[in-house]
C-alpha cells in the first residue's frame, strides 16, 4: 500500500507555524519588540510602511548577538530564554518559546544585523531560507527588517486591513510596551510621520500622561492591594470622569499585557453601584502571583495566560479596584488642577517595612473622610433609620476606636454642616469643603442598610395603626407576589386583597418623612417595568429590592433638615462601604478643596 502520511519540510512546516504566531503585521512588531525588551533595550525604534505590510523596521541598542546565535535564532526552538521544561513555570521573559524569528522569516523576505558591540553580524533570509551572512558594520543592539510580509503567503495577505488599519493596530502594540516599560524609549513611524515618541527614564505616572494625557492622567486614583490570590497596584479611573466609547488600558501580568475577559467583568464588578451604565473607565492593573500559579504558554501569540486558581484572581482584582472605589480619591471633585496620582508601586512584601496588605487596609483609612466624620458609640442612632444603622453603625463604632479593650472612646469635634437650598449639605474639612448630595447620600445609606439586613436575617419594620390599602395593575400584582419573601424581610409586609389590591400592614421607617404608600407604589412600579439602567445594574433580586428601596424611600431634595438630621446623615453615610457614591453611579459628595478656593480669589 502507498503511504500517504508524509513529514512536511521545514519551509511548509515553518509557514504553517507562522499563521498561529504572525496574523498581521502588529504581531511582528509585538514579537521584535518583546525581543528588544528581553535584551535589556534602553530605546526602540519601528519604522512601518503601508501598515507594515511592505516594510516593518525595529532597531534597539540591546546587548546583541554573536554570529553563532544570530544563524541559530532562525531555528524553530532555538532560544536563550529557558533550557528544560521546569523554566515554563516560572518565566521572566517575554520570549521563550524559539518561534517567532523563524515564523516571521518564513513568510517574508528579513535582514538581521545585530552587534555584541565587539561583533558584528549581518544575514538576510527568503522564506526562511538563509541566503547570505556576511561581517556588519554597527552599534551595539539588533536591527530586524522585514519586507514584504506574507509575499509568499498571497491568501494570508488578502485579509489584512487596509494600510490605516495594520497602522493603528501596531501603534496600539507600541502604546502598550510603552506602558508598562516607562524606564524605556519608544519611536513609532509611519513613513516620515511619528506616531510615536516617548523618553527612556520616565517615571509611570508621567508615561500614562504622556500616552493618554495630562488631563485624563489626573482623573486617575491608585489602587494598591493584597489578597489571598496576590497583589494588585495600578491606576484605575474615577466613576465620574469615565466616559461611554472604547476603553484603554490593560492588565499585565510580569510587565506582560494580556487579554482576560473575566478580569474584565472582575474590574466591573469591583466598580459596581459607582458608575452609571455604559461608561468604561480606563485603567493600568499589574498582577503579581506566585511562581507556578499562572502558565503563560497557553496561547500562540502569548496574548492570553491562565491561572491555576482564576476565581482567587478575579476576587483580587474586584476587591482591590472596590477598595480603591472606598477612597475620598475617588470622589468628584470641582477642583480645576487636581494633582497627578502617585504611582503605588507593587506591594510590599510582608514586613518588609511598607504596609503589605495595601489599599485592603488602606481601602477605609484612606478613604479620608472629613475631619470629625468619625463617631462614637453614643452617636451611633441613627435619626433616618430606626434602630441604628445596622453593621454599617458597628463598623463606624469600630473605626472610632483607639486602643485596645476597656480604652475610652472619646467622639473627636463635629465638622460644621450646614444646608443649602435644602439640598446640599456643605461640611467643612481641614482641606476645603464637601458638598453632599442629602437625596443620593441618603440612597447609599439606605442601600448599605437593607443589603447588610438581608445577610443578617431581614429588616425591622413598624406596624401601621391604619393598613394601606392600595390599588395596583395585574402584572404588579403578579410582581409583588413573586417577590413578596424580599418584600417582607425589607420591611414590608403585604398582603393580597381581592384581584387588584393589596393591603401594607407594615413598613420601613427610614426617616421621618417617609412617605410609605408613594414609595411601595413607585418600588413595585420600577420593579415590574425593570427597563431602568437602575434595575439593569443590579446583579440579582436582592440588589434589585434594595435599589429601589434606596431610589424610592431616601430623602428627597427639597427637604430641610435640623442640625441633628444633618449630622446623623453624614454619620450614616461615611459607616457604609463606598460613601461617594450612590447606587445610580452618580457621586454622593463634590470636593472642593480650600487650594482651589485660594486660586479662585487670587490668594
Amino acid at each position: 500500500m502507498v503511504r500517504r502520511i508524509r513529514v512536511l519540510p521545514d519551509t511548509v512546516a515553518n509557514q504553517i507555524a507562522a499563521g498561529e504566531v504572525v496574523e498581521r503585521p502588529a504581531s511582528v512588531v509585538k514579537e521584535l519588540v518583546e525581543n528588544a525588551l528581553d535584551a535589556g533595550a534602553t530605546e526602540i525604534d519601528v519604522v512601518v510602511e503601508s501598515g507594515g505590510k511592505r516594510l516593518i523596521r525595529v532597531s534597539d541598542d540591546g546587548e546583541g548577538m554573536s554570529r553563532e546565535d544570530a544563524l541559530l535564532c532562525l531555528d524553530r526552538h532555538a532560544t536563550s530564554k529557558i533550557a528544560e521544561a521546569g523554566d515554563l513555570d516560572d518565566i521572566h521573559t517575554f520570549g521563550f518559546r524559539g518561534e517567532a524569528l523563524p515564523s516571521i522569516a518564513a513568510v517574508s523576505r528579513l535582514t538581521l544585523e545585530t552587534s555584541t558591540g565587539d561583533e558584528s553580524t549581518r544575514l538576510r533570509s527568503t522564506g526562511g531560507r538563509i541566503l547570505d551572512v556576511e561581517e556588519g558594520a554597527r552599534r551595539r543592539g539588533t536591527t530586524v527588517e522585514v519586507n514584504r510580509l506574507f509575499f509568499n503567503a498571497p491568501a494570508r495577505g488578502k485579509f489584512l486591513g487596509t494600510p490605516r488599519v495594520e497602522t493603528r493596530a501596531v501603534s496600539e502594540v507600541l502604546h502598550t510596551a510603552a506602558l508598562a516599560h516607562p524606564e524605556v524609549g519608544f519611536r513609532l513611524r509611519s513613513g516620515e510621520t511619528v506616531l510615536l515618541d516617548v523618553p527612556a527614564g520616565e517615571e509611570t505616572t508621567g508615561r500614562v500622561a504622556r500616552l493618554w494625557g495630562d488631563d485624563v492622567v489626573r482623573t486617575l486614583l491608585p489602587v494598591r492591594f493584597e489578597g489571598e490570590g496576590g497583589r494588585l497596584w495600578g491606576l484605575v479611573q474615577r466613576p465620574d470622569a469615565a466616559e461611554s466609547g472604547p476603553r484603554r488600558g490593560g492588565f499585565f501580568l510580569g510587565r506582560r499585557s494580556f487579554r482576560d475577559p473575566d478580569l474584565v467583568k472582575a474590574l466591573g464588578r469591583g466598580y459596581r453601584t459607582t458608575l452609571p451604565r455604559g461608561v468604561h473607565p480606563w485603567f493600568v492593573l499589574h498582577l503579581e502571583l506566585e511562581p507556578g500559579s499562572v502558565d503563560v504558554n497557553v496561547h500562540p501569540a502569548k496574548a492570553e495566560v491562565r491561572f491555576r486558581d482564576a476565581e482567587a484572581v478575579q476576587a483580587l482584582v474586584e476587591e482591590g479596584v472596590r477598595a480603591g472605589m472606598a477612597t475620598e480619591a475617588s470622589s468628584a471633585t470641582l477642583d480645576a488642577d487636581v494633582p497627578r496620582p502617585s504611582w503605588p508601586g507593587r506591594v510590599a512584601e510582608p514586613g518588609a517595612g511598607e504596609e503589605s496588605t495595601g489599599a485592603r487596609s488602606a481601602g477605609r483609612a484612606d478613604a479620608s473622610s472629613p475631619k470629625g466624620s468619625s463617631t462614637g458609640p453614643e452617636d451611633q442612632m441613627a435619626l433616618f433609620v430606626t434602630g441604628g444603622p445596622r453593621g454599617a453603625s458597628e463598623g463606624a463604632v469600630e473605626g472610632a476606636r483607639s486602643g485596645g479593650e476597656g480604652a475610652a472612646v472619646r467622639a473627636p469635634d463635629r465638622p460644621r454642616l450646614w444646608q443649602v437650598h435644602d439640598t446640599w449639605i456643605f461640611a467643612e474639612t481641614r482641606d476645603g469643603l464637601l458638598i453632599i448630595d442629602q437625596h443620593s447620600a441618603h440612597e447609599r445609606v439606605l442601600f448599605h442598610r437593607l443589603m447588610t439586613a438581608y445577610e443578617e436575617g431581614g429588616e425591622t419594620s413598624q406596624r401601621l395603626l391604619f393598613p394601606l390599602t392600595l390599588r395596583l395593575r395585574p402584572e404588579e400584582i403578579a410582581q409583588v407576589e413573586d417577590v413578596g419573601g424580599l418584600l417582607r424581610r425589607a420591611g414590608f409586609e403585604v398582603e393580597r386583597f381581592g384581584t387588584d389590591t393589596v393591603v401594607v400592614h407594615a413598613t420601613p421607617d427610614p426617616h421621618p418623612y417617609f412617605d410609605a404608600a408613594r414609595c411601595f407604589r413607585e418600588m413595585v412600579t420600577e420593579l415590574t417595568e425593570g427597563r431602568s439602567d437602575l434595575m439593569r445594574a443590579a446583579r440579582n433580586q436582592h440588589e434589585r429590592i434594595a435599589m429601589t428601596f434606596a431610589c424610592k424611600g431616601a430623602i428627597k431634595a427639597g427637604q430641610r433638615l435640623s442640625e441633628s438630621e444633618m449630622q446623623e446623615l453624614f454619620d450614616a453615610l461615611f459607616a457604609t462601604e463606598l460613601p461617594h457614591h450612590d447606587v445610580h453611579g452618580r457621586p454622593t459628595i463634590v470636593r472642593l478643596s480650600r487650594g482651589e478656593l485660594e486660586r479662585k480669589f487670587g490668594r
